[in-house]
């Protein structure tokens, strides 16, 4: 039955029917009935990259299916949430090679956004972990693939946004851990000249990102908060941490239990918050964390995306090449402080070289904001757009919501290269998404407006 579905930043909306499978039998079968869908995991792609009328929900198909405790391998299916992995692992001394900013997302999901985290500055993003995945193609046959086998259809499958077929399952090298507990580091630094030399002064920690004021202007422009932190080993912890390392106590979380009313977060309420957690932060200080707090503070709060009010947000976030990340960032947060358009949540982060063909990651800088959807965001989303451009960057799939066919089309090296990848495996265009068709990621694909959107 068809219903009002969107990604996690409620915007946009479409009406798609939901369907789900708990093998490769039963996808099997829903693809002999429907010529055009997209994978989707747990919905927590931002904008529209898992929306079309038809959606293949993986939910259901989540288990573990091998572990080899000497290398540290594990083969999962797509639909694993990250949140049901830790569970189990972390107590085990195991850790993910690499962590988005929540852990309710499916590894299959983890796989087609290429997900990236702190540590893409001496790790890289995920896909580079994986040694092999196994893929069902449009006309239901199923493809192992890795580095040696299917090198081709591998690499555009990491960071293809499920348009190469529908990923089953994944294999990858976790991470031993001596502990649940990061040492952490907080630095307050009072510009973006300062952060940007921290993080180039940090490249030695294992982890490290900043919340960014975007709102501040002046001599005080992108004044930042920078963390940086390690795993944390049992001679650091405390004697009662100490007598169970790598477990932690259930929190409490907190639960927003309605949308609030438009306008709650404007440019006063952000800069007030803004002002707030900057000078609450310490100017420099060190202590100890639990993971969870580390990597997923948001996690800590129910659907905390209510908060941006009925019309849903919009989440912005590019990478600019280092050669001209400082005169491009110094723009960018130039242009949002002029337009009093304030992001609640802004963070910057470092990273290293490139992996799949449309991943996003590549070596440089790392902004991603937050913005109400209304038409004045919008306007400035474009003008950023120009920024990002003329200086080299590109925007992440996983994320957007509204770039344009041109925005895309000149920010991707190597499209073509995927195109031809993703043609050969996918002839018909059957995998479509609303994000696909939008951006024409596939040539000769359906129209954008064959979809049912919902503008509000």
């Amino acid at each position: 039955m068809s219903k009002q579905v969107s990604g996690w930043g409620r915007h946009p909306r479409i009406n798609g029917e939901t369907l789900y499978f708990r093998d490769e039998k039963e996808l099997a079968d829903l693809l002999t009935q429907h010529p055009h869908a997209i994978a989707r995991g747990n919905g927590r792609a931002y904008g529209d990259s898992a929306l079309a009328p038809v959606m293949l929900c993986s939910n259901r198909f989540n288990h573990v299916r091998a572990f080899n405790s000497d290398s540290g391998t594990i083969t999962v299916e797509a639909g694993l949430l990250l949140a049901d992995l830790l569970a189990a692992f972390v107590p085990q001394g195991w850790f993910v090679p690499v962590t988005p900013g929540t852990q309710f997302v499916s590894i299959g999901g983890m796989v087609a956004s290429d997900v990236h985290g702190k540590n893409h500055h001496q790790d890289g993003s995920f896909g580079q972990h994986i040694t092999q995945l196994t893929l069902m193609l449009a006309d239901g046959s199923i493809e192992r693939c890795s580095p040696s086998d299917n090198p081709d259809l591998f690499h555009a499958t990491i960071g293809g946004m499920g348009l190469t077929g529908v990923i089953l399952t994944v294999s990858f090298k976790m991470l031993a851990i001596p502990s649940a507990w990061i040492r952490q580091e907080t630095i307050r630094c009072d510009s973006l000249d300062a952060v940007m030399d921290q993080f180039e002064q940090s490249a030695h920690w294992k982890y490290t990102v900043a919340w960014i004021d975007c709102l501040s202007s002046g001599q005080h422009l992108g004044r930042s908060v920078l963390y940086r932190g390690e795993h944390a080993p049992p001679g650091a912890l405390t004697a009662a941490q100490r007598q169970a390392p790598l477990k932690l106590k259930p929190k409490r979380k907190l639960n927003i239990p309605f949308t609030f009313p438009p306008g709650v977060l404007n440019q006063w309420s952000v800069k007030a918050f803004n002002e707030l957690y900057f000078r609450r932060a310490p100017i420099q200080a060190e202590g100890l964390v639990d993971y969870q707090s580390f990597f997923y503070p948001l996690d800590a709060i129910n659907n905390w995306n209510r908060i941006y009010g009925p019309k849903g947000f919009v989440q912005y976030q590019c990478v600019i090449p280092k050669a001209s990340s400082r005169d491009a960032l110094q723009a960018l947060l130039g242009k949002i402080a002029s337009a009093g358009e304030g992001s609640f949540l802004a963070v910057l982060k470092l990273f290293g070289p490139p992996a799949g063909l449309l991943s996003f990651p590549s070596e440089g800088y790392t902004l991603a904001l937050d913005f109400p959807a209304k038409p004045s965001v919008f306007a400035l989303l474009d003008k950023l757009d120009e920024i990002t451009v003329a200086h080299g960057g590109h925007l992440y799939l996983t994320k957007d919501a509204r770039m344009s066919t041109h925005t895309f089309a000149h920010s991707q090296p190597q499209l073509a290269e995927w195109q031809s990848i993703a043609t050969e495996a996918d002839p018909n265009h059957r995998w479509q998404s609303l994000q696909s068709t939008r951006l024409e990621i596939k040539p000769n694909g359906n129209p954008a407006d064959s979809l049912s959107q919902d503008p509000a």
